[in-house]
């Protein structure tokens, strides 16, 4: 069986402490040869020129293909359009493409998103916009269970076929930790006839308590059998890291087994786990053939 293909998520560090933590997972893990890695956008766009400076450390400092995200929120069409002429400029080829989530001020004042007045409503139209500034690669978010504000999987399945149309040539899932959800999803957007990678999303837990406030956040389930792997083990760092390592191998295998072969792991900046993950699917490092300054 031949090596699956994995690509790894980080988020802009906000200090000098998280930067020099982020940096060294980013040495540890590109020997791991990534399709690419992502930079996330913050929730609401908060991050973005964080986001623009860590991009360019990537790129200028390693050979790695880079994924920058680009949302909806905060912004009029032409300034997101004007970002991704310059990622082009800059040699960048694939973007993540999401709508994004409202900033506190329209929770406050509309109680959820509402799209910029002059900006992209929806990622299905960020995706259309993006296509139109260079033959980039877009890949966009799916979700096994739902988006808490798409209606149930069956609205989310639209969702997905809207940015299908418009463009886009992969799919990420929100993360999960039971594998027949991902299959069902998988083998209904097939059914669907979207002919495009879906991807499953892989969270190596670090802090359980976290985990809970993340899959709040955006309707994922925690399974009772997961709970109890994690239950008294709050002061026990060691074995929680065991414990998680196993688990997201656990998954892995278990996807592989049904034919699943690209993984995207979303790191939280720490790629000791994401590490152990790959080198259990197999994954060696190249580390003549990676170029990290």
């Amino acid at each position: 069986m031949a090596n699956p293909v994995v690509s790894f998520e980080f988020f802009p560090p906000g200090d000098e402490a998280m930067a020099q933590q982020l940096w060294q997972s980013v040495l540890r893990l590109a020997p791991l040869r990534p399709n690419f890695v992502s930079i996330t956008y913050g929730a609401d766009g908060s991050t973005r020129e964080r986001t623009h400076e860590f991009v360019q450390k990537v790129l200028r400092e390693t050979d790695l293909r880079v994924a920058p995200h680009l949302t909806c929120v905060a912004a009029s069409r032409q300034d997101v359009l004007d970002i991704a002429q310059e990622y082009w400029r800059q040699g960048v080829r694939h973007l993540v493409a999401l709508r994004g989530d409202a900033p506190a001020a329209d929770l406050s004042q509309y109680g959820g998103y509402r799209p910029h007045p002059a900006g992209f409503a929806y990622a299905s139209d960020l995706v259309r916009g993006l296509k139109q500034v260079g033959r980039f690669e877009v890949s966009v978010a799916a979700y096994p269970e739902g988006h808490p504000e798409s209606g149930g999987v069956d609205a989310d399945l639209e969702n997905l076929r809207r940015k299908v149309d418009a463009g886009a040539n992969r799919a990420i899932t929100q993360f999960f930790f039971e594998t027949d959800l991902f299959l069902r999803y998988r083998d209904r957007c097939a059914a669907a006839g979207m002919q495009i990678s879906i991807v499953p999303g892989i969270l190596p837990i670090t802090r359980f308590p976290q985990l809970l406030r993340f899959a709040a956040r955006c309707g994922a389930s925690v399974p009772e059998w997961l709970c109890s792997r994690f239950e008294g083990l709050d002061e026990d760092a060691e074995t929680r890291r065991m414990i998680a390592a196993n688990v997201a191998i656990e998954q892995v295998q278990r996807l592989r087994q049904h034919g699943v072969e690209e993984f995207h792991f979303y790191t939280l900046n720490r790629g000791e786990l994401a590490y152990a993950i790959c080198h259990a699917l197999g994954l060696r490092p190249h580390v003549g053939e990676v170029r990290v300054a």
